[in-house]
């Protein structure tokens, strides 16, 4: 039988730390039994995230050049290095109970990039995985990247997918602690930006047909 999940659209220009509050907020709930599964779709304002192996060297602009291009740096509960946030890029906080959902922690992570190969492959687009650099690649450029935290059996944070976001904005950055990778988007893949609302729609339908719940309303 289908599980319930609820989705959540926060729209564009999303804080980061709030956004990390109110993931804090549903983990703590989920965890008591008190909400479904949730999915949260988002696109942040500008910002460089550090996870908790980040290394603050790959930050690589300076004050007045983060100051200058609008871009925030901001601390996060996530595993991974340091990656970028910001408009044209569609960012997913799923809240999953994963002993619920019968899935290990690398069984949960491939269940999300295996969502994120099906969105990329309904735009044409044929993305991998890559077991050593976790994320969803198109040759050697990250596609989408992920990062997760779980505790008490609940994962959070998720993943961020390049629709249409402002590419240059990863060159103040060494995107996931990789030096040898470059970074691209369905819109520089594609020779045009996809519609923001249809990358939502085939990214839900992907979700919950990977992970095995009814399709909520989008």
């Amino acid at each position: 039988m289908a599980r319930l999940l609820e989705l959540r659209d926060l729209g564009s220009g999303v804080d980061y730390a709030a956004a990390c509050e109110l993931l804090a907020d549903l983990s703590a709930s989920r965890a008591a039994g008190r909400i479904p599964d949730t999915l949260l779709l988002l696109e942040h304002a500008p910002v460089y995230t550090l996870g908790r192996s980040g290394d603050p060297a790959h930050v690589l602009w300076s004050g007045r050049e983060l100051a200058a291009a609008g871009i925030r740096v901001c601390r996060s509960t996530r595993g991974g290095d340091v990656t970028y946030h910001g408009p044209g890029q569609l960012v997913g906080y799923p809240v999953v109970h994963l002993g619920d959902a019968g899935l290990s922690v690398l069984g949960y992570v491939e269940a999300i990039e295996t969502v994120l190969i099906r969105t990329a492959a309904g735009f044409g687009v044929t993305a991998r995985r890559d077991a050593r650099n976790r994320g969803v690649w198109v040759g050697n450029d990250k596609l989408a990247a992920l990062g997760i935290r779980v505790s008490r059996q609940v994962a959070s944070h998720g993943f961020a997918f390049n629709v249409a976001p402002r590419l240059d904005h990863y060159r103040g950055i060494v995107a996931c602690g990789l030096k040898g990778a470059g970074v691209t988007s369905l819109a520089a893949i594609l020779g045009r930006p996809p519609d923001m609302t249809e990358v939502r729609r085939t990214v839900v339908a992907a979700f919950c047909d990977v992970l095995g719940y009814e399709s909520p309303a989008v």
